[in-house]
């Protein structure tokens, strides 16, 4: 069955690989070093206290990850999730407005306050106040938004969530308006699929426990069809090309009529994803 091309867009906020522990003389990335307190002494660069931070938050992920299964990594996130954001989130907006570090440390109460004051400025639409997490890669963001450990505050989570919807909205126009381009050239949107599966792969495992577990199998299987929607014929390499006609035949009733109905829309549905995909995909 060849599903929607929005149902493989859409990324639920939710990495496989973990943020390996770093040295004190470990290289940062410059979001990294730009949040902490990183500097050179003799030559060496000293390592922040948010890539500290994500060092130790990289470590619990990775134990999680081994310890968990695929259904409790997706519970797992559903809870994680909860917190900082929807009703759960709302009905105790006060408390988590009023939260503080339990630390001394000037920096860690600094970022959660700025942090406090950019979810609330986003939430009004407002675009003044400075995300403390912004440029983080997904995988440092993930390390942040499922870490219920205490380290970061709610509102840091919070603050987290929105750069890594900021950039999945990113990716998606980008691979949306790929897709328009190459259905256009070539009636095809068979590296519109490999874009999506590839950027799957890359996302952490809480996060692809979120989809359905035969996603990636479902995107390879329509890599390999090849299928061209102007011809209305599979071209899968080490096969003669399929004609819809033949495809129908070999699905099942519900299948045949979604790959009909999938034929005469995929212009129209990616030109309607292309718009859906300039909107948030998290609730503010």
């Amino acid at each position: 069955m060849i599903g929607s091309i929005s149902s493989y867009s859409t990324a639920q906020i939710g990495n496989a690989a973990a943020f390996k522990a770093a040295s004190a003389t470990d290289p940062i990335s410059d979001a990294t070093e730009s949040s902490g307190t990183s500097g050179t002494q003799g030559g060496s660069q000293t390592i922040s206290t948010l890539a500290r931070q994500l060092a130790a938050s990289a470590s619990r992920a990775e134990e999680r990850d081994k310890t968990l299964t695929r259904s409790e990594l997706a519970d797992k996130a559903k809870t994680a999730l909860s917190q900082i954001q929807g009703d759960a989130y709302f009905a105790n907006k006060a408390k988590h407005d009023s939260e503080v570090p339990k630390t001394s440390d000037p920096e860690l109460l600094a970022r959660a306050k700025q942090a406090t004051e950019y979810v609330n400025s986003a939430a009004r639409g407002g675009t003044s106040e400075k995300n403390p997490f912004a440029g983080l890669s997904r995988e440092q963001l993930a390390n942040i938004i499922y870490d219920d450990s205490g380290t970061y505050t709610v509102n840091e989570r919070r603050a987290a969530s929105y750069e890594a919807d900021r950039q999945e909205e990113e990716w998606r126009v980008k691979v949306t308006t790929q897709a328009m381009a190459e259905y256009n050239s070539t009636g095809k949107l068979t590296n519109f699929f490999k874009s999506v599966l590839d950027h799957f792969k890359e996302l952490p495992a809480i996060e692809q426990a979120q989809y359905p577990k035969d996603y990636a199998s479902d995107l390879q299987s329509k890599i390999d069809l090849d299928f061209n929607y102007r011809t209305h014929q599979a071209e899968g390499r080490g096969k003669d090309p399929m004609s819809l006609i033949e495809m129908l035949f070999e699905q099942s009733p519900q299948q045949a009529n979604e790959l009909h109905q999938k034929s005469e829309n995929t212009t129209k549905e990616v030109l309607i994803y292309s718009t859906a995909a300039l909107k948030r995909a998290a609730a503010c």
